[in-house]
């Protein structure tokens, strides 16, 4: 079963070779990992915003992706309010809590870089289908097919271990047991998917070896992958956005080093 639905397939960035988005998000997250500063991580933020309609995400299907990481976001942020760098004016000193202008220009730019870095990411992901990834890295950047197809094999399993989970929990309801001792229970049913997850992965392993996967003889593949012009695009997109946000952070006199903190 397809990872997105066929409307996202089908959008501009859907259509875009997998292995250029991942090189066109490598090239927006590096660049904010060379700075803690608010300036370009919002910039990064911003422009990557404007750009999720070519997804044709869901605001539903985003939120969804999108909330754990924005939620341990916040979570960051609010404890660097309270016990990051103290510097500039103090507005609250209480214990170990010192809340400054120092501790709330670091807990910003802390929150906004990592949602800078989420956003793209996930859009990554949800407009890939893992079998083009696959493709695109064995055939474009030459990566080991047996190494590639195993990852492949190994992410199909997932959607498997999740629908495994919930009949564990059915049959747990239907013999009565689970009603109480829900630790017990939750140690046990991951122990009994563990044992599930085992079994199928070395059955998966000995059929993937029947057919000839771990072959050191050249591959054939039955999907070619290949660049076009949206792909260059693309990049082109991503060097704009990285050089937009560092430019604009050194203007503001925002921009610090990491290396240098």
């Amino acid at each position: 079963m397809s990872l997105f639905s066929l409307d996202v397939a089908r959008s501009p960035l859907g259509r875009i070779n997998p292995v250029t988005k991942l090189a066109a998000t490598l090239v927006v997250t590096m660049t904010l990992l060379l700075s803690i500063d608010p300036v370009s991580a919002g910039v990064t933020l911003a422009a990557t915003v404007a750009l999720l309609p070519l997804a044709r995400l869901r605001a539903r299907q985003l939120l969804l992706r999108l909330w754990p990481i924005a939620a341990a976001a916040a979570i960051g942020a609010a404890a660097t309010v309270l016990y990051g760098r103290v510097s500039g004016q103090v507005y609250l000193e209480w214990g170990l809590v010192r809340i400054s202008d120092g501790s709330i220009a670091l807990s910003l730019a802390i929150l906004l870089r990592v949602l800078a870095i989420a956003v793209p990411s996930v859009v990554l992901f949800a407009t890939t289908d893992p079998t083009d990834l696959a493709d695109g890295l064995a055939q474009i950047v030459r990566l080991p097919p047996r190494f590639v197809l195993g990852a492949l094999a190994g992410l199909r399993m997932v959607g498997l271990l999740i629908d495994d989970w919930r009949e564990l929990s059915m049959a747990g309801r239907a013999r009565g047991v689970a009603d109480d001792g829900r630790i017990r229970r939750f140690l046990s049913q991951a122990f009994a998917l563990f044992v599930l997850a085992v079994r199928r992965g070395t059955k998966l392993a000995t059929a993937m070896e029947a057919r000839g996967f771990g072959a050191d003889t050249a591959r054939t593949w039955a999907r070619p992958s290949r660049m076009s012009g949206a792909d260059a695009v693309l990049l082109l997109i991503a060097v704009a956005i990285a050089a937009a946000s560092v430019t604009a952070a050194v203007l503001a006199g925002t921009w610090v080093f990491v290396f240098s903190l």
